[in-house]
């Protein structure tokens, strides 16, 4: 939700952004709704006054025996309108709220214009991409032979997109998971294990409802949805709540599982567990102050690039445009790694600044002292690992010649000191 000050004294603001994100919104509707939901707290506010006056002066006519007729009919006659207007105004801020909350977030100056992929800005690269003296293979035919996925009994139960992990490579997730969370608790993270399900206030707090429908999984007859990331629940925890300054920044990692409806492409992408419904998956997620949300976003992004260096795992940064990032986010940086099997990086972290968006809709203040006025903080978000991707470039990266699946060094101890799958 943005701030109804711009909404009020600037709307160009917002009309720059949505042309920079190519959105379609009735910005004028938001406009006129704001408008009158504005006059009529005015007038809504004058008639309780009457009343509230007139309520007065009929105790006070019956205290001194008098007549009281002609007020009480005035009473009645505001008492109506009041009720009409009432009537008049929730359905005006019904129409507000339900616009203010699809709008989406302002945008960074940096992030580059685009409607889509095509438009996203190359930062920078790391690693060198792995040469084979062999023909190599993609992580399907990779697990496949090692006996590691099994996608056809998955299918057979769940349906496509899901998947049983088997014998090392359920060893490997966890070892990612458990290197993960070190990892993070190094850097002073606390570390979340979340609720797998949010009820709707908590993740249209979070997102933007309507757009995130068709990805999330809903439970049916209840108020809850399954988690697409514990980004989610972790930006909820603290709703409605006034955080003290001095606490600030608030650094968490999530572990969860993650649900979605993946749509994405058909063919090869659709098959294996690169693209899938559930999987495991670390997540970091900061509330900040808002002078400090730009040096907190390049800070999660350095700890992501930190991780996937100690794993070997070559990338690129990529500054997504205005067409390819979220309506929540103002800013999002994407880690891509390289996928040998592939041929090609392929995302694997997404990295959000979304200012004050996400607390003004889950009402999330902090101040420094009692007695001063509170202000919303800026949370940010990003992912460190979904192993699913993850295991997809080891296995791909990491072939060998016999077939067999080198670990990453850092990796090793987790895994009792094996070396190869």
């Amino acid at each position: 939700m943005l701030d109804p000050k711009i909404l009020k004294e600037n709307p160009q603001i917002i009309r720059d952004m949505l042309k920079a994100r190519n959105v379609d919104f009735d910005l004028d509707r938001l406009i006129e709704s704001d408008q009158k939901r504005r006059e009529l707290i005015i007038k809504t506010d004058e008639l309780r006054k009457k009343k509230n006056q007139l309520a007065i002066d009929i105790s006070q006519k019956k205290k001194a025996g008098e007549d009281a007729s002609s007020i009480l009919s005035d009473m009645k006659n505001i008492s109506g309108d009041l009720t009409k207007l009432e009537s008049e105004q929730q359905i005006i801020e019904n129409t507000y709220s339900r616009l203010a909350l699809t709008i989406p977030n302002l945008v960074d100056e940096s992030v580059p214009i685009g409607v889509d992929e095509n438009a996203n800005k190359e930062i920078r690269k790391w690693g060198t991409i792995p040469s084979f003296d062999f023909k190599i293979n993609d992580h399907i035919d990779i697990s496949e032979n090692l006996d590691l996925v099994d996608l056809e009994r998955a299918a057979k139960v769940a349906g496509a997109r899901f998947y049983y992990l088997k014998n090392d490579l359920v060893r490997l997730n966890q070892s990612l998971i458990h290197y993960g969370l070190d990892f993070l608790a190094k850097k002073e993270y606390s570390l979340i294990q979340p609720p797998y399900m949010i009820n709707r206030e908590s993740m249209e707090g979070a997102v933007i409802a309507d757009d995130f429908e068709e990805v999330i999984y809903k439970i049916d007859d209840e108020d809850l949805y399954m988690i697409g990331t514990s980004e989610h629940a972790m930006a909820a925890m603290h709703s409605k709540e006034i955080i003290e300054g001095k606490d600030l920044p608030l650094r968490y990692a999530g572990i969860s599982p993650c649900f979605r409806k993946e749509a994405g492409a058909h063919g090869r992408d659709q098959k294996g567990i690169f693209r899938v419904h559930q999987f495991d998956k670390i997540e970091q997620f900061v509330f900040s102050r808002p002078e400090d949300s730009r040096k907190e976003h390049e800070k999660m992004l350095a700890a992501s690039e930190e991780f996937y260096q100690s794993l070997e795992i070559p990338y690129r940064i990529m500054l997504l445009s205005t067409g390819d990032m979220g309506k929540v986010s103002a800013k999002t940086y994407d880690i891509e790694a390289w996928m040998a099997g592939q041929n090609a990086y392929r995302e694997i972290v997404s990295c959000s600044n979304c200012l004050d968006y996400q607390a003004r809709r889950l009402k999330i203040r902090y101040r420094d002292k009692t007695n001063e006025d509170t202000q919303y903080l800026h949370t940010l978000n990003s992912t460190l690992i979904a192993t699913t991707r993850i295991l997809v470039s080891i296995m791909e990266n990491f072939q060998t010649k016999d077939g067999h699946i080198k670990i990453p060094h850092v990796l090793q101890s987790y895994m009792g000191n094996q070396k190869e799958i």
